[in-house]
């Protein structure tokens, strides 16, 4: 081999090397994507323990997406809805976010669905000045920390205080209970909020929250609690959980003969509920929720007979709030007129009276809906519509 050849080669070499360690360093990427698109992010929980949370979720988001893009986009631009699994898990939820963000460059977050989740994600969107909208996370700290409101931080369900308020007048007046067993998921920020809100508001009411015990995700067996709470007197059970865990607790209550009304949360908001507990132990159930497909509001059967044509089955609530929270940031993308997320943020903080599958949405100063809730009372299996609440 000559020296000018082996000189060629190892310039060569040098450069081949050179562009090997510069892509695999950990510093920005180049903006992906083209000038026709605008690239969304969502982080969905869509394996793990509320899995089906997250694909529900997921299909209301698409069902927006897919309505816009075929409206012709934003300005002329299409939506790139780009999703990342957290898996059901705070930490994946951070990852799957930094990603979106970081690597895929999107201008906003939509998701994670849990309230544990989405606080664990909030601080990457915080750092990074990019608006996280997520469509069903009810904890109050998703929006506000330490009596400041977080300015990246958008949802598109109500919140907590609210839809405990709900259940606790429903169980005060419409079932006219005086006595409260609380049973709260522990290892869940969700649950907890929602059992502090209910045992404030019944409490304000008259009633007496007699026995408050606690369980985690993944228990199997509660019947050892049950038995305390079948003993301490309550007219009513408050469990704001999720379905795999509420399902299980409703079926070993009724097989212990505790007959009570057994009330929730939205959590509870799944096809495979009766699966789980079975249709007859969740007789004398209720629990509260953010939309009923019996709702013959014309805008709700729009939604229902839509999504139905595009997934061949009825939406679930998550569903509608994952529509909706696309309905929600496809108004702002159109109101910004641009991509920025700064401008972005600004118009997702000036949502007013925009009509979505659930109501007429407004986002109030702590970037919270002011919406209506409904009470679901579960029949044989079938949810059914009980009552509505407005704001």
């Amino acid at each position: 081999m000559s020296k000018k050849w082996q000189k060629w080669l190892g310039v060569a070499l040098a450069a081949t090397l050179t562009t090997a360690l510069v892509a695999g360093c950990g510093g920005k990427s180049e903006p992906k994507g083209d000038a026709n698109e605008i690239r969304i992010g969502a982080s969905m929980e869509l394996t793990g323990g509320v899995a089906a949370y997250g694909q529900q979720t997921l299909n209301g988001i698409k069902l927006a997406v897919k309505q816009a893009n075929d409206a012709g986009g934003i300005n002329g631009k299409k939506i790139n809805l780009i999703v990342a699994d957290n898996k059901s898990e705070a930490s994946e939820a951070t990852n799957s976010v930094t990603k979106l963000i970081n690597q895929d460059k999107v201008i906003a977050v939509l998701g994670p669905v849990v309230s544990s989740n989405a606080l664990a994600a909030l601080p990457v969107a915080e750092s990074s000045k990019v608006p996280l909208l997520t469509p069903t996370a009810t904890n109050p700290d998703v929006t506000v920390k330490d009596g400041k409101v977080r300015p990246y931080a958008f949802r598109s369900c109500f919140i907590d205080p609210f839809q405990g308020t709900v259940v606790a007048n429903f169980a005060s007046k419409t079932l006219g209970a005086k006595k409260a067993a609380i049973y709260v998921d522990n290892s869940s920020d969700y649950s907890k909020g929602l059992a502090k809100f209910f045992e404030e508001n019944f409490v304000k009411n008259g009633g007496t929250i007699v026995i408050k015990e606690a369980f985690l995700q993944k228990d199997q067996d509660f019947k050892s609690t049950l038995t305390k709470i079948k003993a301490a007197g309550a007219d009513v059970i408050y469990v704001p959980g999720y379905y795999e865990e509420v399902g299980k607790i409703v079926k070993q209550a009724r097989e212990m003969g505790i007959t009570l009304p057994i009330t929730g949360g939205d959590g509870w908001d799944n096809a495979k509920l009766p699966e789980v507990a079975g249709a007859a132990a969740l007789n004398n159930t209720f629990f509260s929720n953010h939309y009923s497909a019996e709702d013959k509001d014309p805008n709700v059967s729009k939604f229902v007979e839509a999504y139905k044509k595009e997934y061949n089955e009825a939406p679930s609530a998550l569903s509608a709030l994952g529509y909706d929270a696309g309905l929600l940031l496809v108004d702002a993308l159109k109101r910004a007129g641009s991509t920025d997320s700064a401008k972005l943020t600004e118009a997702l903080a000036a949502v007013k009276n925009l009509q979505v599958s659930t109501g007429i949405i407004s986002l109030d100063a702590n970037h919270n809906p002011v919406k209506s809730a409904v009470i679901i009372e579960m029949k044989d299996g079938k949810q059914t519509f009980k009552e509505k609440v407005n704001p």
